[in-house]
């Protein structure tokens, strides 16, 4: 199990790589242009473009912490597997419900 929480973590960092990358890019091109944050908002509600984007990063995002918050208990907590793995999984499922809740307000409309 541990060797496939391995390989998802190294796929999940491949793919956050370039979308970190191009997630600054767009930070530094709004500053630079002056958007406000309501500009910004403007033109990300009811995208399903910026909505699939930001939908992957927060997945992929939620996954490669909880996998590294995994590790970090069983290593540095010294937790056994079933607590890690509760670990793991109560990261995970926040990070996803707290992402997907943000993914929503930029592009929905939603809060």
């Amino acid at each position: 199990m541990s060797q496939h929480l391995y390989l998802l973590q190294r796929l999940t960092a491949l793919l956050l790589a370039p979308l970190v990358l191009i997630h600054m890019a767009l930070i530094a091109w709004a500053m630079g242009d002056g958007l406000s944050g309501g500009e910004i908002l403007a033109r990300t509600r009811g995208s399903l473009g910026w909505g699939l984007f930001y939908g992957v990063f927060v997945g992929c995002a939620a996954l490669h912490g909880a996998i590294g918050l995994r590790t970090v208990g069983r290593e540095w907590l010294r937790l056994d597997r079933r607590r890690a793995g509760g670990l793991g999984w109560l990261a995970l499922l926040l990070l996803l419900a707290l992402g997907l809740r943000a993914v929503l307000a930029v592009t929905g409309g939603g809060a």
